[in-house]
């Protein structure tokens, strides 16, 4: 086999249709559009539009909103912790941070930071440097002899 032999299978690329070429074509004269009406010119913005009807994505009534100013927390549990440090991705001697834990794979997103969460075991002697951090999380780290540190500028803005 040589680099110039190499081809897709057959039928593996199809071309485009090309409309409004003849009657040969099979799609000349209208070209696949049908006869008159909106939908047959060009500039179509019929999506979502009933005829002058109040749309369905108004007529349905409306939940909840998003605060914009909500706090985006890359959420750890203590249990991911404990595998990572067992697996040998985390090393429990230095501080544990959002970069540790970035660079471990378990913190995902997160642009204000990693907020602690206590689900699952943990028996590691291990000190953490936090943007939030959980009840059940900092009695556990405690309990295991560890520490959890919290910046104060974090802090304020809990």
């Amino acid at each position: 086999m040589k680099l110039n032999d190499i081809r897709d299978n057959a039928g593996a690329r199809k071309g485009r249709m090309r409309v409004g070429r003849g009657i040969g074509s099979g799609k000349g004269k209208t070209a696949g559009r049908g006869q008159k009406g909106a939908k047959a010119r060009s500039g179509v913005s019929v999506n979502g539009f009933e005829g002058g009807q109040m749309p369905l994505h108004m007529r349905i009534p409306k939940r909840g909103f998003n605060n914009i100013f909500a706090k985006d927390y890359a959420e750890v549990n203590l249990g991911l912790i404990q595998k990572a440090i067992e697996a040998g991705k985390l090393d429990a001697g230095s501080p544990i941070d959002h970069a540790a834990l970035k660079a471990a794979g378990l913190a995902r997103g997160g642009k204000d930071g990693v907020r602690l969460l206590g689900k699952g075991e943990f028996s590691v002697k291990a000190s953490f440097v936090v943007a939030g951090v959980s009840k059940g999380a900092r009695e556990a780290v405690e309990k295991a002899g560890g520490s959890v540190e919290v910046p104060a500028a974090k802090v304020a803005a809990e």
